[in-house]
Formats: C-alpha cells, structure tokens, sequence
C-alpha cells in the first residue's frame, strides 16, 4: 500500500528509508548512546533500536542543549538517520538538524500516528509531501 501525507519542510535534503517511529519523545542526553547510536533510556519503547541509516519519527526532542551535541557526535560515528520527521519545532532539534545535515519535515500529530516503524518513507520537503510505502 502507498500513500502521501503532508509536511512542512524545516530543513531540506531528499532522503528515503525505512521508518523508526516511536510516540514518545527522545532525549540525546542521556538517551542515546553516540559510540553505538542506539537509545539506551530504560523506560522508551525504543530502547536498544539504532538510528543509523532510519527516518526516525518522533514527535520533539526532550532535554537540553546538550541534545544537539549527542545527536551531532553520533552522525560524526557514522551512526546518522537518513532523516528526522518531527511534530513539533524544537530549536535544539532543528539546530541539531542543520549542523548535521539531515533533512528534517514537520508532520500533524494525526499524520505522525497513520505512521509505523518499518514503512519506507521518501521524505521530499520541497514537495511538501512524505511518500509512505507499507509492505505488511
């Protein structure tokens, strides 16, 4: 099954790849493990799943600045999503995006639940639009 759904651009770059999707926040700091680039808080639904080479959805960061440096040194060790689908603007987030240069597109929060880890997601945002391809 294929479908599109709306974004709204926040930093460009095409990319595609599989969906790593998750309905809770996710804090770098703290989080995240850089030298493996796998979530390592206990209590997420993700925790032990990588980054590396995902579209990984989630609605905002949570944390503080030191976000973008984890999410930034992970990229550097070769551990960087292909993109990041968000709900909501965070500025340590974008800021975080930018330096590492993975695009990054806003979705509504219905949009973002019509989404499931292991789509295949073509994320356009000069088109405005994420292509969803769902195999199961």
């Amino acid at each position: 099954m294929k479908f599109t759904i709306p974004c709204r651009s926040v930093y460009g770059g095409n990319a595609e790849g599989e969906a790593l999707v998750t309905r809770q926040r996710i804090s770098f700091w703290g989080g995240v493990d850089p030298l493996e680039g796998k979530i390592i808080e206990r209590r997420h639904e993700l925790v032990g799943k990588s980054i590396k080479d995902r579209v990984l959805v989630f609605p905002s960061g949570k944390g503080s600045s030191g976000w973008s440096g984890v999410f930034v040194a992970a990229c550097m060790l070769g551990h960087r999503p292909k993109a990041i689908v968000n709900v909501e603007v965070d500025p340590i987030v974008v800021s975080a995006a930018v330096t590492a240069d993975v695009p990054m597109v806003l979705v509504s929060k219905s949009d973002m639940g019509r989404l499931k880890t292991g789509d295949y997601l073509r994320v356009r945002p000069g088109e405005e639009e994420i292509e969803v391809e769902r195999t199961t």
